[in-house]
């Protein structure tokens, strides 16, 4: 799926986002190994912490639907700034994809393209857990 195509679901998710308290609608498109496509939006929450992002939603849904193996997402927002993953989603990203894997930012018109490794270079991993 061509980026441009990807950013359109995303843009597509955002629709459906509960955002009364901030009013920064997200919508992400997250692209499957083998070509399905995951939405998410946000959802805020009155107790903010409880808020889950677009992206965490997206992983998260196709995590449950058995996929694990992701080669980009697509994050859209109904306001500025452009929707760059927070922290948290970027570690959940970092725990199922590789750090060339492609972020696409719409903003305005059209869109930046970041990697994971861009967006954080030094993600914890199995390696760290104390587990």
């Amino acid at each position: 799926m061509t980026p441009e195509k990807l950013i359109l679901r995303a843009f597509q998710a955002l629709e459906h986002a509960h955002a009364p308290y901030s009013g920064y609608a997200v919508g992400a498109a997250l692209q499957c190994e083998d070509g399905t496509v995951f939405t998410g939006c946000n959802v805020e929450n009155a107790s903010y912490g409880l808020t889950n992002c677009a992206e965490r939603s997206a992983v998260f849904s196709a995590i449950s639907g058995g996929h694990k193996s992701f080669t980009a997402i697509a994050i859209a927002s109904s306001a500025a700034p452009p929707p760059f993953p927070c922290g948290a989603c970027r570690q959940v990203l970092a725990e199922f994809c590789s750090p060339g894997f492609k972020v696409y930012i719409a903003d305005g018109d059209g869109f930046q393209t970041v990697t994971l490794g861009e967006l954080l270079p030094h993600a914890f991993d199995l390696g760290d857990s104390n587990a």
